[in-house]
């Protein structure tokens, strides 16, 4: 493979850690550069590759927003300086995510955090030749320095159920390491989008909507609930029934994202024409809805869906990214802060720019079935929400 840079060609090389940061980089440069400009032949240019194998994936609630997640290359002369902070990035969908991020081009910082691993996983990402420059840390003194400057920041963080753990175990572990990690996000880079991947998501975000509020930086644009994976599945299992490419497929999922908390509003799927039939549209919702469940039951309990998570949370980033960049037109399904039900938070398609929610879109016409489904959701959804907001303010 053919390469040029502004620098001759020398070998990667570690810079030496620090209590601060993990960076690798070229050695006597003003900049620590972690690639390669790939300028050889396109059949050898990864995000190329990349392209062809995922085009068309990104557009996760309608048509318009129908770039992709990975691109050609982009230089740094045409895309706006963004980093992209993941706490949580060496568990079981952190890691993946960081990858994804680092073949991200609209990323030019890519900063990973957690509590223990992060050297290890900045040094095997910071390999991969694009654009962004990688940095690690690790522990909770350096927390603060992978937080600066971000634009935006991905929580994956948490903790996985253990044999013997209750769910109210799992619920408070979790929930306390989320505010912990608001808690910093409020004081270091308040202004970032925070894309919240923890679950339980119904109850997190609500705590961290509360942390913000406390510290006087919440800005109810700027925080996402990532509910990309029910869209995903829907669009996957509607296509596998209605047998067109899944890459054609739109469908809203709206609600929240745990069980019968996430309706997929298959009326409004895209291609119509489908002609499915009532019994395959309730088998269609079921599997959404218990899409988790069948990962791990197909791992033996050994794991969750933690590969498809991470695409997910990579495909949400990616449209925050271009909508920051001014992108027009990037409609995803996200879990906000909302007034189109009763409830304080909700997911449904929202528009994204360059504060972030732009327009947090109506739900459209439902079937008789999503109706039903939209009325039996409320009351879980309602108290997932009110436990989050009483865990904030009594811990």
């Amino acid at each position: 493979m053919g390469y040029t840079s502004r620098l001759p060609r020398p070998r990667l090389t570690t810079l030496k850690w620090s209590s601060q940061t993990l960076i690798y980089g070229y050695p006597n440069s003003r900049k620590s550069l972690p690639f390669y400009i790939p300028r050889g032949p396109a059949s050898q240019n990864p995000f190329t590759v990349l392209e062809s194998a995922l085009r068309r994936s990104s557009s996760t609630c309608t048509s318009s927003s129908s770039s992709h997640l990975v691109r050609r290359f982009y230089s740094s002369e045409t895309t706006p300086e963004r980093k992209v902070t993941v706490l949580g990035a060496a568990g079981g969908i952190g890691q993946p995510l960081a990858l994804l991020m680092k073949l991200n081009p609209l990323v030019s910082r890519l900063a990973l955090y957690d509590i223990a691993g992060t050297p290890g996983v900045a040094a095997d990402v910071s390999h991969i030749n694009t654009r962004s420059e990688v940095s690690g840390y690790m522990g909770e003194e350096q927390l603060g320095h992978a937080l600066e400057g971000s634009d935006v920041v991905i929580i994956p963080a948490g903790v996985p159920r253990k044999p013997g753990m209750t769910r109210d175990d799992l619920f408070n572990i979790n929930a306390g390491i989320v505010k912990s990690l608001c808690t910093a996000i409020a004081k270091y880079c308040p202004n970032a989008l925070v894309n919240m991947i923890s679950n339980p998501v119904n109850s997190t975000v609500p705590i961290a909507a509360e942390v913000f509020k406390k510290a006087g930086t919440y800005d109810e644009k700027k925080l996402f609930g990532v509910t990309t994976l029910d869209v995903v599945r829907a669009k996957t299992f509607f296509a596998g029934k209605a047998k067109v490419s899944p890459s054609e497929v739109n469908v809203p999922v709206v609600g929240g994202h745990a069980g019968i908390t996430i309706l997929p509003l298959f009326s409004q799927a895209t291609p119509k024409g489908s002609n499915l039939s009532d019994e395959e549209i309730v088998a269609l919702t079921k599997r959404t809805q218990d899409g988790g469940t069948e990962v791990v039951e197909a791992k033996a309990g050994k794991g969750s869906a933690t590969l498809s998570m991470a695409y997910a949370g990579a495909v949400f980033a990616d449209a925050c990214l271009k909508g920051l960049n001014g992108v027009p037109d990037i409609v995803e399904c996200s879990y906000v802060q909302s007034t189109i039900t009763e409830l304080p938070f909700f997911a449904s398609k929202v528009r994204l720019g360059k504060n972030g929610v732009e327009e947090v879109l109506g739900l459209g016409p439902l079937s008789d079935y999503e109706k039903e489904g939209l009325e039996r959701l409320k009351s879980e959804l309602k108290s997932s929400i009110e436990k989050g907001i009483k865990f904030a303010n009594q811990n």
